[in-house]
């Protein structure tokens, strides 16, 4: 069955059920098969909307061939508005300083990497609909790391598969022959198998050519790519059944396997940091997408594992991939946050971006992940105290009413055991002094006896990111329904040396 578009508009909007089955859509223009989804089509009232930019059909004809009648299909429609355009980023639910997609589902960034004053940050995207499927990259970027401009869908499902996870680096020497500074996308195609390819761009990420001779290895997935300097050598890591392999190739497209690690599951990351910021002293730090990681040597094709594994995350992060040819040498990470946007026409968030560092504690070498310094240009209110007791504290921030917040604490357990830092009624962080844990994560105390931590949180619509002892945790978990109408509460006999809150803006414009 076929619906015909002379398009003439710059959107096409489709009505989704949450309950309907999925069909298969096809999108043909000049007895070409463009792209192929499946989707919720409505049969009925509809759930909520979605959108597909068409402006650069505008002219042509556009045929969606469908499988399954329903009364939706005629309620598509071509304007110059998506559905809902008027109270985008404005949703009672939406995030405010984390970034989310206008609609679909979202997962694994991909392809961080700076550009021509740009931040790009892909990911994984289902356009049509809030739960996983139909896995395109989807594309914003940002000159700040803070506010986001969400761009077109840059690369979409095609005769090798859909669009799953990967990276992207900016050729400077032109080793592969696209033009000096191309910006070139490795990706995974998940059709009957999982397959290795290529997409350049000329245009600083606005338009991708897929590579002829795709797919250019296999069944691996998941791979990031960087330029290693020493060797003179692209490196590529792959994930490979519980292992990650790492390949060299000189001008990207041929690549041989050198070695293989043990222990790691999907979204495979290798970089270098300096220890506690001494050049001199370098380490190479290898995780995957849980987080666990482990630091030693590395000399373009054999990764030598020193110490390890340990963790720095814990909770709702997954598939962090750090940012390539970032113009400082900063080591930025975005991860993807799983956390529902329950009710909206969009679902799941990328976390707060994050600085990672290598610093030496009491038990060794350890990886620590803080956020950016920019959050402070989102400061709007803000107010501060010093040896303060919990009682006068929380008396004050009766007074903070903003769903947005910025906090930074140091406090010690003066008698007793536990901590608790509670929000809307609910504990959003807390320590428990009997079993070592932060919201159940295994935590040890720089200072034995000491009890004394600071605690750096970023709290959103739904969400809160906090950091204890300047990053050698990093806790990210959703917010429970509120019990309350309370803002921030600190429970607990404890001594607060300081205390300091900033309302946050939105990035949003």
């Amino acid at each position: 069955m076929v619906k015909e578009f002379k398009i003439d508009k710059q959107y096409l909007n489709f009505p989704i059920s949450k309950t309907e089955k999925r069909q298969m859509l096809k999108f043909v223009a000049d007895k070409d098969t463009l792209t192929y989804s499946v989707a919720r089509i409505a049969n009925g009232t509809p759930d909520y909307w979605v959108f597909k930019d068409v402006s650069d059909l505008k002219g042509k004809i556009l045929k969606l061939v469908y499988t399954k009648q329903v009364d939706g299909i005629d309620k598509i429609y071509q304007s110059d508005n998506f559905a809902g355009e008027d109270s985008v980023y404005k949703e009672r639910n939406r995030p405010q300083f984390h970034f989310t997609t206008r609609r679909g589902w979202v997962n694994d960034p991909n392809g961080l990497v700076y550009s021509n004053g740009e931040y790009h940050l892909f990911y994984q995207h289902n356009p049509y609909e809030t739960n996983w499927q139909n896995m395109h990259w989807g594309h914003a970027v940002s000159k700040d790391l803070l506010h986001w401009v969400e761009l077109n869908d840059a690369l979409y499902p095609d005769s090798l598969g859909t669009m799953f996870s990967g990276s992207a680096v900016i050729d400077e020497n032109n080793t592969a022959g696209w033009g000096k500074n191309a910006l070139v996308a490795f990706y995974t195609t998940a059709g009957e198998k999982m397959q290795q390819n290529i997409a350049y761009s000329n245009d600083n990420g606005r338009s991708f050519t897929k590579f002829n001779g795709n797919p250019i290895l296999g069944p691996d997935r998941d791979p990031k790519v960087f330029w290693h300097a020493p060797s003179q050598t692209w490196v590529m890591i792959l994930y490979n059944e519980n292992h990650i392999a790492i390949y060299n190739a000189k001008d990207m497209k041929k690549w041989e396997l050198k070695s293989k690690v043990k222990g790691f599951y999907e979204c495979p990351e290798l970089f270098e940091l300096s220890v506690d910021g001494n050049d001199k002293n370098k380490k190479w730090v290898m995780y995957a997408a849980s987080g666990t990681y482990m630091i030693g040597d590395f000399d373009g094709a054999h990764f030598k594992p020193e110490a390890g594994k340990y963790f720095y995350t814990w909770g709702a992060q997954y598939a962090a991939q750090t940012y390539n040819n970032t113009p400082d040498g900063k080591r930025i990470q975005i991860g993807w946050g799983r956390i529902d946007q329950a009710g909206m026409p969009f679902n799941q968030m990328m976390l707060f971006p994050n600085e990672l560092s290598l610093r030496k504690t009491r038990e060794g070498i350890r990886l620590f992940c803080e956020p950016i310094k920019q959050i402070s240009q989102l400061h709007e209110k803000q107010l501060a105290w010093k040896d303060v007791s919990a009682e006068q504290l929380n008396g004050a921030l009766k007074n903070i009413h903003s769903e947005q917040l910025h906090i930074k604490m140091d406090v010690e357990l003066d008698k007793g055991l536990g901590l608790e830092i509670h929000y809307k009624g609910n504990p959003i962080i807390y320590y428990d002094g009997n079993f070592n844990r932060f919201n159940g994560a295994p935590y040890i105390c720089e200072n034995p006896g000491s009890f004394r931590f600071t605690i750096e949180m970023l709290v959103d619509k739904n969400s809160v990111e906090g950091y204890i002892d300047h990053g050698k945790l990093h806790i990210a978990e959703a917010l429970k329904i509120p019990k309350t109408n309370n803002g921030v509460e600190i429970k607990g006999d404890v001594k607060i040396h300081s205390f300091e809150i900033a309302e946050l803006k939105s990035i949003w414009k």
